[in-house]
């Protein structure tokens, strides 16, 4: 799945001439174009998608869509290892990881 998953924009650059942003989504860092949104700056929220923030919002808005988020395990789902991902749901063990008992 790959959601549009609202963030804090914490630091701005210029990277090969792209407009680029660090963006917080809930502890997660990654780095986001603004080729889009020109005019974001530090602390403002920005909606992204696939790399590229799509649109500003409210820090209300964005608080509330990532607590549902996290409610729901879809920031798991989309910043979390996903090697491990498809091995637990294949049932395949992980070295070094613990594993949840079958019913």
């Amino acid at each position: 799945m790959c959601l549009a998953v609202p963030g804090r924009v914490v630091g701005l650059r210029s990277e090969d001439g792209a407009r680029m942003a660090e963006v917080d989504f809930g502890g997660v860092l990654k780095d986001v174009c603004l080729e889009y949104l020109p005019s974001v700056a530090v602390d403002d929220y920005v909606i992204v998608h696939v790399g590229f923030a799509i649109q500003r919002l409210d820090e209300k808005s964005a608080l509330e869509t990532l607590a549902n988020f996290e409610n729901l395990g879809l920031l798991e789902e989309e910043f979390g290892d996903g090697f491990a991902q498809a091995a637990k749901q294949a049932g395949v063990e992980q070295p070094g990881v613990e594993q949840e008992p079958r019913a």
